[in-house]
């Protein structure tokens, strides 16, 4: 099929969210505490409609239920990816996520959660945290259960255009200020370690410390990223990650070239700038699904791109 499956967004107010979904992605939402635009989703807690063609208005849960041959004849149980673009305003929880294994028992048989971040735009002097200090897990707890944070987290400066691929077991948290786009497994699963005593509802928001220890890698082994730019007549491609739940590049058009898609299905998401997928205009914030045997697709106009595909 050549139709291109365009997405509408389901957007979520969160407490530490902000208003670049609207001024800088330039979505047309109210209120200034949007945290999140989940784009490519077929999750129950978010579900994306599809915005025009012959399928507009039903939901990529529902098209990949009823209309499989348009992802490969994937084998997955649910469509396995899920894509926001997330704005940070304030610093969000330290948390981490279950492994698929530990989900499966622990969930109701649930996803573990891989993830990926690409760092869109940051204030100058932002920082993330990624990993933790402590050498046993003796040490972790007593860190955790002691509120040594400063002693236990590992933070470090970013800059746009930085990527990080946080595995299962990651202690991690996407501080103020920060714009970037999340590329996941399909699933919810979070556990909040803390939260800087946020209330919500006149109340503390759940932590999961139990789970937290089960889960959280000790020591930590940062998994480091090897960008791979190849530059090329007309935009330059940069390989981001590969691994079992998804690969993600980049591409920055300078000019126009053909993106080929021969994968079961291919995501692609705007992130900068404005142009043409074959007969479709697109600018920043559009994200789309190109299907299975959609083949060769003209990409014109000077703009960046994040594709993803399993």
């Amino acid at each position: 099929m050549r139709e291109i499956i365009k997405l509408t967004p389901v957007f979520k107010e969160m407490i530490w969210g902000g208003n670049k979904l609207r001024e800088n992605l330039g979505y047309d939402i109210l209120g200034d505490n949007i945290g999140e635009a989940w784009v490519v989703s077929a999750h129950d807690q978010g579900d994306c409609l599809i915005a025009e063609g012959r399928f507009a208005g039903k939901t990529l849960s529902w098209l990949w239920d009823n209309h499989r041959e348009l992802f490969g004849n994937a084998k997955e149980k649910e469509f396995p990816l899920l894509v926001k673009f997330i704005d940070a305003r304030e610093d969000l929880s330290i948390q981490v996520h279950p492994d698929d294994a530990y989900a499966q028992v622990h969930e109701n048989g649930a996803r573990g959660k891989t993830e990926c971040w690409y760092i869109m735009d940051c204030e100058e002097g932002s920082d993330i945290i990624v990993g933790h200090r402590a050498e046993t897990r003796e040490e972790m707890k007593e860190m955790i259960e002691e509120g040594r944070w400063e002693e236990f987290l590992h933070v470090r400066p970013i800059h746009p255009g930085d990527f990080f691929q946080i595995p299962p077991g990651t202690v991690h948290a996407i501080r103020k200020g920060t714009l970037l786009i999340e590329i996941q497994q399909n699933s919810a699963i979070t556990y909040r370690i803390y939260d800087y005593g946020r209330m919500s509802g006149g109340k503390p928001r759940e932590l999961h410390i139990r789970q937290a220890l089960d889960v959280v890698g000790c020591p930590y082994k940062e998994e480091k990223t090897q960008k791979q730019v190849f530059r090329e007549e007309g935009y330059d491609r940069t390989f981001l990650v590969s691994c079992p739940f998804y690969t993600v590049e980049k591409y920055d058009v300078r000019e126009s070239f053909v993106l080929l898609q021969n994968q079961r299905f291919m995501i692609v998401n705007v992130i900068e700038g404005e142009g043409m997928v074959d007969e479709m205009p697109v600018k920043k914030g559009c994200c789309m699904i190109l299907p299975y045997g959609y083949g060769e697709a003209r990409i014109e106009g000077e703009m960046s791109i994040v594709t993803a595909y399993i």
